[in-house]
């Protein structure tokens, strides 16, 4: 075996400053996108064609990048544009032919990803489409979900458990009398991967258990916070609203409609690793084929669930790169200001959280070095990992 050909059998990580790279240029790409996609969220704006505009964005950046290396490198969309508004709680991405605008006073969360090599950048976000500060219940579940998100960050560190989040964030969304959605997982991110096996329930119940897992050094997580003004248990009101799904690389079965095998094979040229929409395919073809594909589990679909109507979703999502040396958060987007009425300052625990910081030890450095570093606000690649300020703008810049 070649020099070469060893370096591409190791697993690639943080070790590397190239996989660094394509991460940070993933992220760059895709908060670029979000930002895009938040400006275009108007009242009456088509949801698809936003969305359109989010992927395209996506794939356009992506070609840009890494064009004149000698092997070929995959980049695009790790996970399509996703629009969901209100009581709706994720994955809707509707295809060309659905009429669905966005209103004055909507609640969107938008969710997307962008890849390059296979390493993913996600990132998700909250915005109410109205003039001036949010307020009443609506500024509370951001601020839930806000806040949890920030302790999060602080508790994917080398050393502590996945369990340790799970317990905090539901803590913190308490605070704000909203409850964590259940059934939402945040992920360890590897190339090619963005569903690793290292899990972080976002509550813990006795239908759904992962196994314990502790943070480790270089590794990549994509860290995913649903909060909700509702009971967190939100339901599937219509399969025909899922669009989005991902190849099932371990299963085979040979399929009997003719469009059916039409439809999957070309979902295995085109999209045989990450997550995409059948707003891609042909609708008409799409519709008959997928069910068969769905049926025998042959492709990993991601459900549109909704909380009850009148109930208020908050999404904020993020990807974490844990360095030697600190949490480097790459995705994010700056909050609307925030008036809770409600906070979670009061509560001592929550506060010990977020004066964490996102610095990790090093070895050695005297005791008035560490005490600079404790005061010190983090590095400015990390700035959007700052404690919140709910009185200004209530969210990372």
């Amino acid at each position: 075996m070649s020099d070469d050909e060893a370096r591409e059998e190791k697993e690639l990580d943080l070790t590397s400053p190239d996989v660094v790279t394509k991460y940070k240029s993933a992220a760059d790409i895709v908060n670029k996108a979000l930002q895009l996609v938040v400006a275009q969220c108007k009242p009456k704006a088509k949801i698809v064609d936003v969305c359109e505009k989010g992927d395209s964005f996506i794939r356009e950046q992506t070609g840009n990048v890494y064009k004149n290396v000698k092997r070929k490198i995959e980049r695009g969309v790790a996970f399509p544009t996703c629009i969901s508004v209100n009581n709706t709680v994720c994955h809707f991405s509707p295809l060309a032919s659905d009429e669905s605008v966005l209103q004055e006073n909507d609640i969107v969360k938008i969710d997307m990803g962008c890849h390059i090599d296979g390493f993913i950048a996600v990132v998700a976000h909250t915005h109410v489409i109205q003039e001036g500060p949010v307020t009443g219940r609506a500024a509370d579940v951001i601020a839930a979900a806000n806040t949890a998100a920030e302790v999060a960050l602080r508790l994917v560190r080398p050393g502590k458990k996945n369990k340790d989040v799970t317990e905090a964030v539901q803590k913190v969304a308490a605070a704000y009398d909203c409850k964590i959605v259940e059934g939402v997982l945040s992920h360890q991110l590897k190339q090619f991967v963005i569903d690793g096996n290292k899990v972080i329930l976002s509550v813990s119940n006795p239908e759904t258990k992962v196994d314990d897992a502790e943070f480790e050094e270089n590794e990549v997580y994509a860290v995913d916070i649903v909060a909700s003004t509702g009971e967190g248990k939100p339901k599937l009101l219509d399969e025909k609203q899922t669009t989005i799904y991902k190849r099932a690389v371990d299963k085979n079965y040979h399929l009997k409609m003719k469009a059916s095998r039409f439809i999957f094979s070309e979902i295995s040229q085109k999209y045989p690793i990450m997550p995409f929409s059948a707003r891609a395919l042909e609708e008409k073809r799409a519709r008959l084929g997928l069910v068969e594909c769905v049926n025998h589990e042959l492709l990993q679909p991601y459900p549109v669930l909704h909380e009850k109507p009148g109930d208020l979703v908050a999404h904020i999502k993020f990807t974490v790169l844990l360095m030697p040396n600190r949490l480097d958060r790459i995705t994010s987007h700056q909050l609307q200001q925030l008036q809770p009425s409600k906070s979670a300052e009061d509560d001592p625990e929550i506060k010990a959280w977020l004066a964490l910081g996102t610095k990790t030890k090093k070895k050695g450095g005297g005791k008035k070095k560490k005490s600079q570093e404790r005061k010190a606000k983090p590095e400015s690649e990390s700035a959007d990992a700052e404690p919140i300020d709910e009185a200004s703008d209530g969210a990372p810049a």
